[in-house]
């Protein structure tokens, strides 16, 4: 054992919002915490998810023990099916979390090669070197856990995504007792949440949505629909018990959410009174002031059962006079534009749409800073490494962890890549690894890199131009005019003279009439530069050029 390191290596979620995991490497023993997708940006065209870069994993597939999953959400477990892909390797979650993690790897036909082991808060096990527990923390989402795991330099704590909540839907509250019982053994390293620590005091209650849902309902002369992720769970219980109150009826729309609803009933995460969950088909028999729907489309994608009502485009759901619309969500960075897009069309269509700006329909699951320090103060870490956020909340919780005692060279700020080594007395970042994004695009994955990312944005911002050039087969000299069209460069009914031109120059680059010959790769090579060039004379343009030889 002596001179052997715990290494940290985080691979994703570390300066960015998104794509969560993490590493941790003891001999030849290798745990993996989280395995989270990220929704692109905005200059990601046609990527549909972003997913960490697995690579040093791959490689060392042999001495990953085990995925331990602390929660639900996609930016935890919406990388798996293509993780587990990949390695053959088992998944430890709760009870709730593997029933989304199945329902998951089902859709990727992976459901019967993977190994799926529930873990119950308080149950210990041994991954290789590390002995593992999970303990109970609050969030969004039930089920959610933090891990206590054991290594032979000392106790690491795991935060997950939490905050402090007194009165959670589910009643049960962060475990603090046994973090504070930790921290009077000696605790070597605490991982923690940082998305919220920009935030002063304390995360309002879920029990302030709740009371705001059931006041919406009485109050709302019609209809009530309300949009929410379909993994969050304890929002859809508050929904259906503030319908069964005020003798409402709830249809749940969209195959994700529905396949979660029923999930959750089958394993006990959710309670309906009988008729309260109802067939969609029933809901023409009813007042108005008797229906609640249920909807995907928080985040305003594009396939969602909201946006597809909001553009008039749902088979079997149309905005009414007197309909109330609740968006139960947070926007994801990246998102907000589709989300006022989609809120802008349902108010056309006169529904009265209430959203976290005008009203406190949902509460995030993360602890703002009055929380961030009390799990600091409880498990008294020798080392602090602050997770989950970019880079400005990895710095802000940092500097807090210092004020409460903990000493600056023992606070790490890390990023993706970086290789935190530590033994009981002192850590060093040791390396980086070059790890980056792996895009999903369609049915590939890893196959999008920057280039074709770079092509894309050319072609978005300034269009694309082809040229197609006929030369003799037998002498490559060109045969007549090359022929010039475009796509989203300049309005083609209108530069006939510009694309004229644009040929004589191309004829004349190539030596046209004289006699000369070339091989394809100098002509192509040549037209580029020449309309290139020539374009962004006439136009300050930068398109994509695309010539085609074609031989005769």
């Amino acid at each position: 054992m002596a001179g052997k390191k715990l290494k940290i290596i985080p691979l994703g979620g570390l300066g960015e919002i998104g794509k969560n995991m993490m590493a941790l490497e003891y001999s030849d023993d290798i745990i993996v915490i989280d395995a989270g997708l990220m929704f692109p940006e905005a200059d990601m065209l046609g990527v549909d998810l972003v997913i960490p870069d697995i690579s040093y994993l791959v490689e060392r597939s042999q001495m990953v023990r085990g995925i331990l999953i602390t929660h639900g959400h996609e930016d935890h477990t919406g990388a798996l099916p293509y993780v587990l892909a990949q390695m053959k390797v088992p998944v430890y979650a709760t009870k709730l979390t593997q029933g989304l993690i199945s329902l998951k790897l089902k859709e990727h036909h992976l459901r019967d090669k993977v190994k799926l082991e529930v873990v119950q808060p308080g149950q210990a096990f041994n991954l290789g070197k590390f002995k593992v527990e999970f303990f109970r923390v609050c969030h969004s989402i039930p089920d959610a856990a933090g891990l206590i795991i054991q290594t032979p330099l000392g106790i690491v704590v795991h935060s997950g995504d939490f905050k402090l909540d007194f009165t959670p839907t589910d009643a049960r509250p962060t475990e603090f007792s046994r973090l504070a019982q930790l921290g009077a053994g000696g605790v070597l390293l605490l991982l923690s949440d940082s998305t919220y620590v920009e935030l002063p005091g304390y995360t309002p209650s879920e029990k302030v949505v709740g009371q705001n849902l059931e006041r919406i309902m009485a109050e709302a002369p019609g209809r009530v629909i309300i949009t929410t992720f379909a993994s969050l769970v304890s929002r859809i219980q508050q929904v259906i018990d503030a319908a069964y109150k005020y003798n409402r009826q709830v249809f749940v729309i969209g195959r994700r959410m529905t396949e979660i609803v029923r999930m959750a009933l089958e394993l006990g995460y959710l309670s309906a009174p009988p008729g309260v969950l109802s067939r969609l088909e029933q809901m023409r028999h009813l007042p108005l002031n008797r229906i609640v729907l249920l909807t995907t489309g928080s985040q305003g994608e594009p396939t969602s059962a909201l946006v597809r009502i909001a553009n008039r485009d749902h088979p079997q759901v149309r905005i009414q006079s007197g309909d109330t619309i609740v968006i139960s969500a947070s926007p994801i960075p990246g998102n907000e534009g589709l989300i006022n897009r989609t809120i802008d069309n349902l108010f056309r269509q006169g529904a009265n749409v209430l959203y976290d700006k005008l009203a406190q329909v949902h509460v995030h699951g993360h602890g703002s800073q009055e929380e961030l320090k009390l799990l600091i103060s409880l498990v008294r870490p020798k080392f602090f490494v602050p997770v989950h956020g970019e880079y400005r909340h990895l710095s802000l919780h940092a500097r807090l962890a210092q004020t409460l005692g903990i000493p600056k060279e023992n606070a790490f700020v890390l990023e993706d890549g970086d290789i935190l080594a530590l033994d009981r007395e002192r850590g060093h970042i040791v390396a980086k690894l070059p790890v980056g994004n792996v895009y999903v695009d369609g049915l590939g994955v890893g196959d999008i890199g920057h280039v074709v990312l770079r092509d894309r944005r050319m072609i978005a911002q300034d269009g694309i131009v082809l040229a197609v050039i006929t030369v003799d087969k037998r002498t490559g000299q060109l045969v007549g005019l090359p022929d010039i069209v475009s796509r989203g460069f300049v309005d083609p009914t209108d530069a006939q003279a510009l694309f004229e031109r644009g040929r004589d120059l191309v004829a004349k680059a190539l030596g046209h009439g004289d006699g000369h010959s070339a091989q394809t790769d100098f002509i192509s090579k040549k037209v580029k530069q020449t309309l290139f060039q020539f374009f962004y004379n006439q136009t300050k343009r930068r398109p994509m050029i695309l010539p085609v030889i074609v031989e005769v």
